[in-house]
């Protein structure tokens, strides 16, 4: 199997669009976060006011690589008083769930239209901005690839081929991914 690179996608922190929070944070600040390290607004510049953790389920292929890129591979917090893990995949219910208070992760294309919710940007860089996102500076961003055989049929050929193309590519962007050009 060869995987050829189709587009990049990026995950992207959230808290709620009343949440007293308005600051961005590091990659850093966000593990100790997701990990329980660091349980206070004030700790990052925030209020005073404790971070309640809404993580993903551990089934999501988001969840994981979250973990991956963000935890460096390092496990989660537990749940506790202020820490709850989705038994189910869902985004929806993560959002509405955030309040004040609270802190979760998605990819950016279930979030960035949301009304209910503000985007937080790491390390001073958007998950909105797609040149930041096509670039790889963005530092929670990955390449999405087509997986297909090495000896591939004509018509898969040819269905890479549209993918790559212009008319590809801006069908990539409508799907709320970033295009790789």
């Amino acid at each position: 199997l060869i995987g050829i690179p189709i587009a990049r996608d990026a995950l992207t922190v959230a808290v709620g669009v009343d949440n007293p929070f308005q600051g961005g944070l590091t990659l850093d600040q966000l593990k100790q976060i997701f990990q329980g390290r660091i349980t206070n607004w004030s700790e990052v510049g925030g209020p005073d006011l404790p971070i309640r953790v809404l993580n993903r389920s551990p089934d999501s292929g988001t969840y994981t690589f979250f973990q991956d890129v963000v935890l460096l591979g390092e496990p989660f917090a537990p749940d506790g008083p202020n820490v709850t893990t989705a038994q189910q995949d869902e985004t929806t219910p993560l959002l509405r769930a955030l309040g004040q208070d609270g802190i979760t992760y998605s990819t950016v294309t279930q979030v960035v239209n949301q009304q209910t919710v503000r985007v937080v940007p790491i390390d001073g860089i958007s998950p909105t901005d797609q040149n930041a996102v096509r670039t790889g500076t963005y530092p929670i961003s990955r390449v999405t690839y087509l997986v297909v055989p090495q000896q591939t049929s004509p018509a898969a050929k040819q269905f890479i081929e549209v993918a790559l193309s212009p008319q590809g590519q801006q069908i990539v962007q409508r799907l709320g991914f970033t295009p790789l050009q």
